[in-house]
């Protein structure tokens, strides 16, 4: 049996900014991807804090140390600047590895810099 694990997790982060006209995903600052091994193209959930809804999309590689977080094509209706956010990817681990697994679960202040790694 496999099951679906929480592998990654970025929270607190807040929304830069939106870009309807983009083809689809959101853009996050490479720090943060590296910090939590998100990769370019990775599927996401991502959490509204402040409205409380979640839209599923891909992850493209923002630029190193920006703080960025950016919301693209139809999840950029779904968000405004400002808002914050809770990044989540997921894996599949067997029964057994799932036992004990640990996520990588990080904090970022309002200008998305890494705060600390959460325990886990």
């Amino acid at each position: 049996m496999l099951r679906e694990m929480c592998k990654s997790k970025i929270h607190g982060a807040t929304v830069t900014e939106t870009n309807l006209e983009y083809n689809g995903s959101i853009t996050i600052d490479k720090s943060l991807l590296t910090a939590v091994d998100i990769l370019h193209y990775e599927r996401v959930q991502v959490l509204n804090i402040n409205n409380g809804t979640r839209v599923e999309t891909y992850v493209i590689e923002g630029e190193q140390d920006s703080g960025i977080i950016c919301l693209n094509g139809a999840a950029a209706r779904w968000a405004q600047p400002g808002d914050r956010v809770i990044i989540i990817a997921y894996c599949l681990i067997n029964n057994k590895d799932a036992i004990g697994w640990k996520p990588k679960i990080i904090l970022v202040d309002a200008k998305n810099k890494l705060i600390k790694n959460l325990p886990t």
